[in-house]
């Protein structure tokens, strides 16, 4: 490893993905499997679901009784469109000021109930959620202040959530720029491995299309194909990718995707199958990676994919 010695273990940092509902659940499941390990956390960021379950881990709640919390939650815990105040704006005002379908306060009040820890400055890991600056188009990694509003910043999909303000500035969904914000802690905090959890859908081709086509809430499966439309630098086709860091700092990144049953928006029926199936390919990948994560054993070179320098929009390059 690249700044460990021999006497420490590797600096580990945690990555979640972006991936809506499903998202949350298969998390969850990896943080369930990563907690029987005993590995030390040195940092944790995420994207929209990312952020979400980041956000509750990293403030200190167990994350068995996140998992319970989350077993029977109806989507009207964390979605709750007004349709009467949308009709009337669209009809009578022709749409002006309606920004979302649902304000973000029930959303906000729900995770704000789960966190230990109430700011990101009281987390028990340092913690860093992605999202998207509505004014500037920037992408903003939030790390101080009130974690509940940011995290639910984080995760506010557009035309689904109306934006979510703080500081008087606006700000969405971070997917519409970076699906796991992998620059926000690999140089920031020193690690030595970065592994992320991507659960974002596959949604290429025109069989997707034709199935989304028939699906409730169309809109929405458009949406996802538009936000997820690109496959991230750190991916390959394989379920478990190995790279450097691309900033050249050394830092060994480990991807895990696993293959999990599909959950629609905003549809919570299934999803405790989708966090168990998530878990039981974490307890896998942990049992197959566990002696080079605890720095016992060097990866080899021709495990390591090569990463294409045309495809790296992120990672610690800044």
């Amino acid at each position: 490893m690249n700044r460990q010695t021999q006497s420490t273990a590797p600096r580990l940092g945690i990555v979640l993905s972006s991936g809506g509902v499903r998202g949350v659940f298969a998390h969850t499941g990896f943080l369930l499997a990563f907690d029987t390990t005993g590995f030390e956390v040195s940092a944790v960021s995420g994207c929209s679901a990312g952020a979400v379950v980041g956000g509750v881990f990293a403030s200190g709640t167990p994350i068995l009784q996140w998992a319970n919390s989350i077993q029977n939650i109806q989507p009207g815990q964390f979605w709750r469109p007004r349709w009467l105040r949308l009709v009337w704006s669209l009809l009578v005002h022709q749409g002006k000021g309606c920004t979302g379908f649902s304000s973000s306060e029930t959303a906000r009040d729900f995770f704000q109930a789960q966190l230990k820890a109430k700011t990101f400055e009281e987390c028990k890991y340092p913690f860093h959620a992605l999202a998207i600056n509505v004014a500037t188009g920037k992408k903003t990694i939030f790390s101080q202040g009130t974690l509940a509003p940011r995290i639910v910043a984080s995760a506010a999909i557009p035309l689904l959530y109306q934006p979510v303000e703080i500081g008087g500035e606006f700000y969405s969904d971070g997917a519409l720029l970076d699906l796991a914000p992998t620059d926000a802690i690999c140089c920031q905090h020193n690690l030595d491995i970065l592994i992320i959890h991507h659960v974002a859908q596959r949604t290429e081709g025109s069989a997707s299309l034709a199935h989304a086509m028939k699906q409730p809430w169309t809109m929405i499966e458009i949406l996802n194909r538009l936000l997820y439309r690109q496959r991230p630098w750190y991916l390959s086709d394989k379920a478990v990718t190995v790279r450097r860091c691309p900033c050249g700092c050394g830092a060994l990144v480990i991807v895990l995707e696993p293959v999990l049953p599909p959950l629609n928006w905003p549809v919570t029926k299934k999803g405790v199958e989708v966090l168990q199936s998530a878990r039981q390919q974490a307890a896998a990948f942990f049992a197959t990676y566990q002696e080079i994560l605890l720095g016992n054993e060097e990866i080899s070179k021709e495990d390591i994919d090569e990463t294409d320098p045309l495809l790296t929009t992120s990672g610690c390059q800044t």
